[in-house]
């Protein structure tokens, strides 16, 4: 890697996820707002999710071995060209076919994006952990700088999905996609500098998966209630919950609240990237130690509890969707979402920062397993608690696995 520039490598790792997550943002909208108007129920929505996060767990045990025999720079392309792939299959979906036949087919394809997500991110953020200067504060900043990016990034997609269904529909909507992503995966191949940290020695066999190291294990299990916290609500409850509050059932009702919800799930994610970005100036700017940063890490996981048990008590009191709840609740999404940015800052430095360089494929890999298992019990419960307690037990349901994210944090000050 001598003959590597590293700020042009990260600069070009950088390019490509956000290519990436703008397409993953997007195709998550398109395919929750389409099959909403389908009349698909809470429970089914989140059916359609559920094999891209169980994809997202299998692929991150894998993921790092695969990296580390064949190098980022091929998990990086493969993960582009999955996702290429998957948007081309959705594109086939028939309106004429069955429910069960037409959640059977989105599930797979969900699957496949799922593995193509994981690829590229564990590709980009073990790109970082070797490429970032080592005194400082360069990790934590070059970690935050791309995570905060690429969800503002993300957030952006979402906007852009909600609008493509309204303007163009769900087939124009998903080759447009294909199409401009295939352009960026060759530029990706063609302007990627030579030199990106390739295939790494490492003496743990395939069993090695989980890290030898109590820190890194204790901090996935942190992150995986971190992001079921978020999913919760996330993912189900509050999108149906608003297209229900903002659509008066007209069809052009829908393609309005199309971009009313569109808007605030871009909005959300927008400004949770940018407090992501700036998460090292907001805990201090200065260069910390690696106690510092954990005890920083169970300060903030602690702050977040109490806010979805707040708007928990604000909606069951609201008895029914009223404007004064509505608002309350986007105020609160977005208090949730600054505390929730710190917290996954934090964690995605400490990962880093934990993970010993000779593995850190491996350890990225684990610890973005249990964030997709995060994902997958949040999206299954989003659904669930949603059909079955309204939006109040969506947020009881976050609230308690904030709780348990704080809980497994607090264990980082025993290591």
């Amino acid at each position: 890697m001598t003959d590597l520039n590293p700020l042009r490598a990260y600069a070009s790792v950088t390019a490509a996820y956000w290519a990436f997550m703008l397409s993953d943002g997007a195709l998550r909208m398109l395919v929750l707002l389409h099959f909403n108007a389908l009349g698909f129920s809470p429970v089914q929505l989140a059916w359609l999710f559920l094999l891209y996060e169980v994809a997202g767990i299998a692929t991150n045990l894998c993921a790092g071995w695969l990296a580390a025999r064949f190098g980022l720079a091929a998990t990086l392309y493969a993960g582009l060209a999955l996702q290429i792939a998957a948007l081309v299959a959705l594109a086939q979906l028939d309106p004429g076919w069955s429910v069960v036949a037409s959640v059977a087919f989105v599930m797979a394809v969900q699957g496949m994006s799922g593995v193509a997500k994981d690829l590229a991110k564990m590709s980009s953020k073990s790109a970082v952990k070797l490429l970032a200067p080592a005194t400082d504060g360069g990790l934590f900043r070059w970690v935050a700088a791309l995570t905060g990016s690429k969800n503002a990034v993300k957030g952006f997609g979402f906007f852009i999905g909600a609008a493509l269904l309204g303007l163009a529909g769900f087939h124009a909507a998903v080759w447009g996609m294909a199409t401009v992503l295939a352009i960026i995966l060759t530029a990706v191949v063609l302007f990627l500098p030579a030199g990106l940290p390739g295939r790494m020695k490492s003496e743990d066999g395939w069993g090695g998966w989980r890290s030898k190291d109590a820190r890194v294990n204790r901090l996935s299990l942190a992150r995986m209630f971190l992001f079921g916290a978020r999913d919760v609500w996330f993912v189900v409850g509050i999108p149906i919950y608003f297209q229900a509050v903002l659509s008066d059932g007209t069809s052009e009702g829908r393609r309005e609240a199309f971009f009313l919800v569109g808007g605030f799930m871009a909005v959300w994610i927008i400004a949770y990237g940018a407090v992501q970005a700036f998460a090292p100036r907001i805990l201090g700017g200065k260069a910390q130690s690696e106690a510092q940063t954990t005890a920083k890490a169970i300060f903030w996981s602690g702050l977040l509890v109490p806010i979805p048990f707040a708007l928990a008590a604000l909606a069951y009191v609201a008895g029914e969707p009223a404007p004064w709840l509505t608002a309350t609740l986007i105020l609160g999404l977005l208090a949730f979402g600054f505390v929730f940015a710190i917290n996954s800052a934090v964690h995605s430095y400490l990962i880093l920062a934990f993970g010993a360089a000779e593995r850190i494929t491996r350890d990225v890999g684990f610890y973005y397993m249990a964030n997709a298992a995060g994902r997958l019990i949040g999206t299954l419960l989003s659904g669930l608690s949603y059909q079955i307690g309204g939006l109040t037990l969506c947020l009881v349901t976050a609230g308690v696995m904030a709780g348990a994210s704080w809980l497994a944090a607090r264990r980082l000050r025993q290591m």
